[in-house]
């Protein structure tokens, strides 16, 4: 199971990798085209747009499974082991509930939209609604993992 977890964080990871010096590289020569040769790439625009929704929906399951994500936790520090632990236990909760909502949003707008296409470049815009879902199906995963830890005692 870890090895299974292992591959899917790296092909996650080279996921982001691949939009972020995407989205760069064609930002770049385009802003070059267009101030230089008063010319452009028109998808560029529809394509890094696409990229950075990915690179912030995986990221935000990469996150996660760090445990990096944005957290006030001074007066969590003050408690006792138990209050953290049902501090955890109760952020854990929430954030599955706000998965669900999210897989079930993310699910109707990528059904919705299977047969919209973009108008520049072709593709079908439910591509753009699916990183809902698969970032909702990965967070609630690390979520669960916290959860079941936390029952067992384990440190992250």
């Amino acid at each position: 199971m870890a090895t299974l977890e292992k591959y899917i964080l790296r092909t996650i990871n080279f996921i982001i990798v691949f939009c972020l010096a995407s989205m760069m590289l064609m930002v770049f020569v385009n802003v070059i085209l267009r101030y230089g040769f008063n010319s452009g790439i028109t998808f560029s625009e529809d394509v890094s747009r696409l990229f950075f929704v990915w690179l912030t929906f995986l990221g935000a399951i990469a996150a996660m499974k760090d445990g990096t994500h944005i957290q006030v936790d001074s007066l969590v520090e003050k408690m006792p082991r138990w209050g953290k632990q049902v501090c955890e236990l109760v952020g854990n909760a929430l954030i599955l509930f706000v998965c669900w909502l999210l897989l079930q949003g993310g699910w109707q707008q990528t059904v919705i939209n299977i047969d919209t296409v973009s108008p520049v470049t072709g593709w079908p815009m439910a591509v753009l609604y699916l990183t809902s879902v698969v970032a909702s199906i990965g967070i609630a995963l690390y979520a669960f993992k916290n959860i079941f830890r936390l029952f067992l005692n384990k440190k992250h």
